[in-house]
């Protein structure tokens, strides 16, 4: 199974974001998604910045996916999207926009976790419209995995959302806007104060979810790591890594060697500190915690 890197889905200051890029060209990824998945309002890194970082990831021997908003709202949201699809890189589609701007374009494209793909047909459908490889919406177990994957009739590669922070729903209403009494469209960017967004908890201080802008993210961190025998044996051909601000690069290097069939220490109490859950992928709550992992 191949790595990749996933957009990065929160807003870090330019001079942050090149470095973490700058540094990721080294990792042991295959595939790396680039561009703004979250809010069009967010402008340290314009389109031609991610189109020079796609160059970079291309000659480096790495395969650059740019990918697109979940919620396109604007007709310049459209273009800029026109724009990426008409560079020839691959694109991520989390919007249905998306998938027509990506297939009028004539560009192959990756049919993001955010389309509500959920049986055979759908995913024949996307296939036929030019995609090349799906990843599962977040909230699909194995066994709703391998029923779709048994339904299909068609040739497509299968990503799934390895580790990281689950994006679970996006909103028109900026969340983090409202957190400081700010409306979205003039929100001072506030989002650029929480690098890993910002951890809300119950009334009894348990923590619950995190805001990231428009997007509502969990609160812990959704991890495949005591299921990759199983994710192997679906024919799952790729693994994605989600960034975070602090040891994106730790966790990437211990993945790849546990692919590689190493014994690996990792130490999820100093990567995670939030703790670690995959209840999804055992059809279960989602915020169960893992069995066998020490977080």
């Amino acid at each position: 199974m191949k790595l990749t890197l996933g957009p990065l889905l929160y807003y870090w200051p330019r001079s942050q974001t090149l470095a973490f890029y700058e540094a990721a060209l080294q990792w042991p990824v295959d595939i790396v998604y680039l561009g703004e998945t979250v809010c069009a309002r967010r402008h340290e890194l314009r389109t031609a910045d991610w189109l020079a970082l796609a160059e970079q990831f291309r000659d480096a021997g790495k395969t650059p996916v740019l990918s697109s908003q979940a919620l396109l709202e604007s007709a310049s949201d459209s273009s800029g999207l026109v724009r990426l699809a008409g560079s020839g890189f691959l694109v991520e589609a989390n919007d249905l926009g998306a998938v027509k701007i990506a297939r009028d374009a004539g560009v192959g494209f990756v049919a993001g976790p955010h389309l509500n793909i959920y049986n055979g047909p759908m995913l024949d459908w996307m296939a036929a419209a030019g995609a090349v490889c799906w990843l599962p919406p977040l909230e699909m177990g194995r066994d709703a995995i391998a029923a779709v994957l048994a339904e299909k009739t068609r040739e497509i590669q299968t990503e799934v959302f390895a580790h990281g922070r689950l994006p679970l729903a996006f909103s028109a209403r900026c969340f983090t806007a409202r957190h400081y009494g700010l409306n979205k469209d003039a929100c001072e960017f506030k989002c650029i104060e929480h690098p890993d967004g910002m951890l809300m908890e119950t009334q009894d201080g348990h923590p619950f979810l995190r805001l990231n802008g428009i997007q509502t993210q969990s609160a812990a961190c959704h991890t495949l790591w005591e299921h990759l025998d199983s994710v192997r044996e679906l024919g799952v051909a790729a693994l994605r890594i989600s960034p975070q601000a602090e040891y994106t690069a730790e966790i990437i290097a211990a993945f790849a060697a546990k692919l590689a069939g190493n014994e690996v220490e990792a130490d999820w109490a100093t990567w995670n500190r939030e703790g670690l859950v995959d209840g999804y992928w055992r059809g279960t709550a989602g915020i169960a915690d893992p069995q066998g992992v020490e977080a």
